[in-house]
C-alpha cells in the first residue's frame, strides 16, 4: 500500500482550518528537495505558517504541498515534500500530530526488504507486538503518529 502521510496530512490540515485556527507545520529543512527560507531553519527544522491567509498559491497533494510566502518582506515559493513534514498542528491550542522521523526513514528507505508494510497508530494498549502472516513476530519499531493533547 502507499503511504498514508499525506492522506493524514490533508485530514488535520482540513481539520484545523475548518475549525478556525491556523495550520503550522514543522519541516525537516534538509530532507531531499526541500525549498525553505534557510536563514530561519533552526536545528535542521522549520515551522512554517500554512494558513489560507499566509501561504498564497497553496498546493497540497500525496507528494508535496507548495505555496509563494513573504519571508521578512521577502517573497519566496516554499516546496516540501510530504516525507519532510515532521508534524502539523494548530498554533491556537497546539492540536494535531506529530510524524516519526525514525518510521520516516523506513518508509522512503530504499531497501524494500526493511520497510515495515503494516503502519501502525500509538494506542494506550499497544504493548505487544504484531505478528506476520508467517506467524513471524515482528519487532515493534514505534508509531507512525501520535496525536499531541
Amino acid at each position: 500500500m502507499t503511504s498514508n502521510r499525506p492522506y493524514l496530512l490533508r485530514a488535520f490540515y482540513d481539520w484545523i482550518v475548518d475549525n478556525q485556527c491556523t495550520p503550522h507545520i514543522v519541516v525537516n529543512a534538509h530532507y531531499p528537495q526541500a525549498q525553505v527560507p534557510v536563514q530561519f531553519v533552526q536545528d535542521g527544522q522549520i515551522v512554517l505558517n500554512v494558513s489560507p491567509s499566509a501561504a498564497n498559491n497553496f498546493m497540497m497533494d500525496k507528494e508535496a504541498l507548495s505555496f509563494s510566502a513573504r519571508f521578512s518582506g521577502q517573497p519566496m515559493q516554499v516546496y516540501v515534500p510530504v516525507g519532510a513534514v515532521l508534524a502539523i498542528y494548530a498554533r491556537e491550542n497546539g492540536e494535531g500530530t506529530i510524524f516519526s522521523e525514525s518510521n520516516l526513514e523506513e518508509e522512503y528507505s530504499q531497501d524494500v526488504d526493511e520497510v515495515e508494510h503494516e503502519p501502525t497508530v500509538e494506542e494506550p494498549d499497544s504493548s505487544q507486538s504484531k505478528e506476520s502472516s508467517s506467524g513471524e513476530e515482528k519487532p515493534k519499531k514505534g508509531a507512525h503518529l501520535r496525536v499531541i493533547k
